[in-house]
């Protein structure tokens, strides 16, 4: 099987790339002054969230209670784990699982996070030595840093970020209206997350039916 197609627009292929360049050199400074040496193992989760927050700003995912709450609360667990649990592969394994129950529970799931996790039990003596100061500097300056810079980027650009869907009434077509109501239940029935909003979703039906509705006119 080949790759999955991607429908993107031109202009995202320069956009993205040059977001995340500004966003991880800013942040991989903030975070040299924080721990005093370079650390790659806390720049590899940054690096994962400049994916979401310039390449894919309108995803869930990468809304700005996400990335702070998820990586404040996987920040957390992993030092909690690395102070407790004296096995790292032990450790590692129960603070990925806590960290994202704990995300899902509270909407902020944030992938990126699992890496910010283990990045508390795994990242070296500089990290251990902060203990849960490590939540606050460097993890919550570094995500606070970065979703700000997005901010500006994604305006500047014209993209919305926070990203602010607005569901668009469905049209008379000749075929039955959907509502955002049946959109959660089809989402509830699926059994999967889906990593796009519900009124997003409704609204790509909705003009994909005006859409089909004109092309049979013609």
């Amino acid at each position: 099987m080949g790759p999955h197609p991607m429908v993107i627009h031109p202009h995202d292929y320069w956009l993205s790339p040059l977001g995340a360049l500004l966003g991880l050199a800013s942040t991989a400074y903030l975070s040299q002054i924080f721990l005093g040496t370079q650390n790659p193992w806390f720049i590899a989760p940054m690096g994962a969230s400049a994916v979401l927050l310039f390449a894919v700003p309108a995803s869930p995912l990468a809304q700005p209670w996400s990335v702070i709450g998820g990586n404040l609360i996987a920040a957390s667990v992993g030092v909690t784990c690395a102070q407790l649990i004296a096995p790292p592969i032990l450790s590692v394994a129960i603070a990925g699982s806590v960290a994202i129950a704990l995300m899902m529970r509270l909407r902020c799931l944030h992938p990126p996070s699992g890496a910010v996790a283990l990045t508390a039990i795994l990242g070296g003596s500089s990290i251990s030595a902060l203990g849960y100061q490590f939540v606050l500097f460097p993890v919550l300056a570094n995500s606070l840093f970065l979703i700000t810079l997005a901010i500006i980027f994604n305006r500047l650009c014209k993209r919305d970020y926070p990203h602010h869907p607005q569901a668009i009434p469905s049209k008379k077509t000749g075929v039955l209206e959907i509502t955002l109501e049946d959109v959660e239940t089809a989402l509830r029935q699926h059994h999967e997350l889906l990593d796009i909003d519900e009124n997003d979703l409704l609204n790509i039906v909705n003009e994909t039916e005006q859409i089909a509705a004109n092309r049979r006119k013609q």
